[in-house]
């Protein structure tokens, strides 16, 4: 027996066909006769069927999808626009380091690349202040000659120019160039070049970018010509700490020699090498910095000859060096006129002499160096105010110079410290750190015959 289903419940009612029979032919079951008959107009029954649940269900899946379709979009923008910034950055780096070494064939070549991926134009030229074509990178090379007259009134007048392609005849089809621009560059108000941009764009857009890019260079050669400064002025201060050495130092010392040639010419032999080996390093012809073993050597050849000459009793030396900081770079002379200076004003002047200490300490990341001097010291205020005049009057221009370099080297922090009371002798602290960047050695180059020295020892030992 089969069991006829209940309808969900609903606003509309089936019909029986009575026009059908129950059964066919055969006396069977007819199935035609069981299935009610539904009129068109109460089939309106579907909507009702989408609950209000379901409809919001439906909404809030599209806000889920569309908000999701937005953020990637979204996404897709802020990283295009980071790796844009990205790669301005990096080529903006990699042409500065460049331009450090100053405007010059070298540096144009290796900087006009980067300034054209930079500005994404067809090339990009350099010149100088005298108008030589010192660099050209891209296309368009031909049009150079076009842009003579612009770049000589860029570099008279300081105002850029601009070249349209219709102004100019050209018979290369197609040609890149669309616009050229010239810009000056320049340096405290000179002339110091010029750079030509041809790119296949928009005027205003070239206008704009060729101003931000010329100023950057202008920028970057204004800091390679300050470094240059920096060194020539720190040149200066080690022609000045030369000049410091005293020539009755360099008397007193050959009249010491001079003096033990008969008596002892073996000790004569060995302080006329120091001699020698002294005045080799002290007035090298280049390098603006050294290493702590080569300064405390320097300085042990110093006051090996002045202990011959004041003798033993009269001048003690204790060099107490760790040997973790003799790799330490420091600025050239910038120990040996501290040494000079506790010999020649705190201990020549005192009755008795007295004792000279040098001691290096590894203290972290910084060495501590101090020179030491028990003799008659000064009055703290005395110095303060002669330090503040030693550009004028000369007094401790050693020691004024050695705290200028220090700090220009290695920043404001590390300038000299000095201890001292009248009649309590006088201690010079140096902190100097074991890394600071762009500070290196350089291999000494030796003065003029430098082997004058050598010959002079050979001939005393025969």
């Amino acid at each position: 027996m089969h069991r006829l289903l209940p309808l969900v419940e609903s606003s509309f009612s089936a019909e029986w066909n009575s026009e059908v029979p129950l059964t066919d032919g055969n006396g069977a079951l007819s199935v035609a006769a069981l299935i009610p008959s539904v009129s068109a107009e109460k089939i309106d029954v579907v909507p009702e069927m989408l609950t209000e649940r379901t409809v919001l269900t439906t909404l809030a899946a599209l806000a889920v999808l569309g908000m999701f379709v937005l953020l990637c979009r979204a996404r897709r923008v802020s990283t295009s626009v980071e790796d844009a910034t990205l790669a301005a950055l990096h080529r903006v780096t990699s042409a500065a380091p460049h331009l450090r070494a100053g405007l010059n064939q070298e540096s144009a070549d290796k900087t006009a690349p980067h300034l054209r991926e930079l500005l994404a134009c067809v090339a990009v030229g350099i010149v100088d202040a005298d108008g030589t074509l010192l660099s050209w990178d891209g296309e368009a090379n031909y049009h150079y000659a076009d842009l003579r007259t612009k770049i000589e009134q860029v570099l008279r007048t300081g105002k850029r120019e601009f070249l349209d392609h219709g102004d100019v005849i050209c018979d290369h089809r197609p040609c890149p160039m669309r616009h050229a621009v010239v810009v000056p560059l320049e340096v405290e108000g000179e002339s110091r070049g010029a750079l030509t941009i041809i790119a296949g764009g928009d005027r205003k857009r070239l206008l704009r970018a060729a101003a931000e890019v010329a100023n950057h260079v202008s920028t970057q050669l204004e800091l390679a010509e300050l470094q240059e400064s920096k060194e020539r002025l720190a040149k200066a201060e080690v022609r000045a700490l030369r000049a410091q050495i005293s020539p009755h130092f360099i008397y007193n010392a050959l009249n010491t020699i001079g003096s033990l040639i008969r008596t002892d010419p073996e000790h004569a032999r060995d302080l006329l090498q120091e001699f020698a080996d002294f005045t080799r390093y002290s007035f090298r012809t280049s390098g603006l910095y050294t290493t702590l073993a080569d300064e405390i050597r320097n300085i042990d050849r110093y006051l090996t000859l002045e202990s011959a000459r004041f003798g033993p009793d009269r001048l003690n030396v204790q060099l107490r060096i760790a040997p973790e900081v003799l790799p330490v770079v420091v600025p050239f002379l910038a120990l040996q006129p501290l040494v000079e200076n506790a010999v020649r004003h705190g201990l020549a002047n005192k009755p008795g002499g007295g004792t000279v200490s040098v001691i290096a300490e590894d203290n972290g990341t910084e060495a501590l160096i101090s020179v030491d001097d028990d003799g008659i010291g000064m009055d703290p205020e005395l110095l303060d105010a002669e330090l503040a005049n030693a550009h004028l009057t000369g007094a401790h221009v050693g020691l004024g110079n050695i705290n200028n370099r220090m700090r220009a080297t290695f920043g404001s922090d590390y300038g000299l410290v000095v201890e001292t009371e009248k009649g309590a002798g006088m201690k010079v602290i140096m902190r100097v750190p074991k890394f600071a960047p762009g500070v290196r050695p350089v291999p000494p180059q030796a003065i003029d015959e430098p082997d004058v020295g050598l010959a002079a020892g050979a001939q005393l030992s025969r």
